[in-house]
């Protein structure tokens, strides 16, 4: 069963790129299931630093195929340019290396401008996208009207279909938000120019991973965002247009459930979540800058794709347990533990409280969420700094205890830690 999944745990930006790359050292295929150029993944190799956002972190591994697949949605422009930024830093991202699968759905300008149009009309109450077209892209998917990346491979076919697209999503765009129409025919010959380049990397996503798993290979199914911003078990309406959880990566790949062997869950050793929505263990001002940093440094609380400074939290127990059951963790693993070095005390939310009541399980609906109140426990923190420690055991007692404490509170195993956003910096737990 070589089908490893990795799922992020809290609400996304947890580290799952850093932990990708070091498990893409033994895989023969690493595949991207969900999302788009939303996503911001960054792999630190010795002093360069890779920021992806459709591509898989397992590119910078010479020996693994990357699939993009069919549960991703993708803009050929940025895919391009990270093509291109890669092959700068010296790294194949060509079609031998990478796979589009068919059946991923294409973001278009039109994507991208009713996705402003539409955050700018909820005011105070916008959802906080990113606004690359994600969200309508994935509208058009499940409404049937969506473009696929096969499109691609009949250039009279694509000029056709994005005339129609781009001309229909203009009589929204005017008549609704009142915004400016695009020019359909230039968003068609835009297409054509990706559609040349791109032909070569498309494949069938489904068959090339089925051949790998019968023939043994291992395969890494990279995720984006996290959880609790999964359409169906997130925080509603606070979330993503897929499912970033371990359902979803055998729906957006095309893989049975048989051939699962691991789900690793990836968590921060605190919390943070990027735009709006309940967030319970938040915290602000001193403490929040203190967990956050400056943003001088690439692993500070920054998005990797917008820039905007995350919100951040303590530790939130009650989030991790709800992300094992509905993911089916099989292994957590902790990362930025080294953020916290320094710190006299650290708490950890372990219930919540609302109209005098403790939950200890996630409440299914954000406006219940949103009353929660965190109910702490605290542990003793380190004063060592830890970016240098290169085995469990060279942790000071009280991180190993901050560790063991969160496995047994979770009730699955820890099997990594990361001190740091080097690839040496993550820790085996043994």
């Amino acid at each position: 069963m070589p089908l490893d999944i990795i799922v992020g745990a809290q609400w996304g930006d947890e580290g799952k790129g850093h932990i990708t790359d070091m498990l893409a050292a033994e895989a023969d295929v690493v595949a991207r299931y969900n999302g788009g150029d939303n996503a911001g993944h960054t792999v630190t190799v010795g002093r360069n630093v890779f920021k992806l956002h459709l591509i898989p972190s397992g590119i910078i591994h010479e020996r693994a195929l990357c699939l993009i697949g069919n549960g991703v949605v993708v803009n050929p422009a940025v895919l391009l340019r990270e093509i291109d930024a890669l092959a700068e830093q010296g790294v194949d991202a060509g079609p031998g290396r990478l796979k589009i699968s068919r059946n991923a759905h294409l973001i278009t300008p039109a994507h991208i401008a009713l996705d402003k149009a539409r955050e700018t009309q909820r005011g105070d109450e916008a959802i906080g996208t990113t606004l690359r077209g994600i969200g309508p892209a994935y509208t058009d998917k499940t409404s049937r009207t969506g473009l696929r990346a096969e499109l691609f491979a009949d250039l009279d076919g694509l000029a056709s279909a994005i005339q129609q697209h781009v001309e229909s999503h203009n009589q929204v765009l005017v008549d609704v938000y009142g915004a400016e129409p695009l020019a359909a025919a230039a968003v068609a010959a835009e297409y054509a120019a990706y559609a040349r380049r791109l032909q070569p990397y498309l494949a069938d996503g489904t068959l090339l991973l089925d051949e790998a798993l019968k023939n043994g290979r291992v395969v890494l199914a990279e995720g984006a965002q996290g959880s609790f911003l999964d359409l169906d078990h997130g925080t509603y309406p606070f979330v993503t247009s897929s499912s970033p959880t371990a359902g979803g990566a055998l729906v957006g790949l095309g893989v049975g459930p048989k051939w699962v062997r691991r789900v690793i869950g990836v968590a921060k050793a605190f919390t943070s979540r990027v735009g709006g929505g309940p967030f319970p263990a938040e915290v602000e001002g001193e403490t929040a800058l203190r967990l956050r940093g400056t943003g001088d440094k690439p692993w500070d609380e920054y998005g990797t794709t917008t820039g905007r400074p995350r919100r951040v939290g303590w530790l939130d127990l009650v989030m991790l347990r709800h992300a094992a059951r509905v993911n089916g963790l099989t292994e957590l693993v902790l990362t930025k533990l080294d953020i916290l070095s320094g710190l006299a005390h650290l708490p950890i939310c372990v219930a919540y409280e609302v109209d005098g009541r403790r939950l200890e399980h996630l409440p299914t609906d954000a406006t219940t969420l949103a009353q929660c109140r965190p109910v702490y426990e605290s542990r003793d923190g380190w004063a060592a700094d830890i970016m240098s420690a290169r085995a469990f055991d060279d942790l000071p007692a009280n991180a190993r205890r901050y560790v063991q404490t969160i496995a047994e509170a979770v009730a699955i195993p820890i099997t990594y830690v990361s001190v740091g956003p080097g690839r040496s910096q993550v820790i085996e737990v043994k």
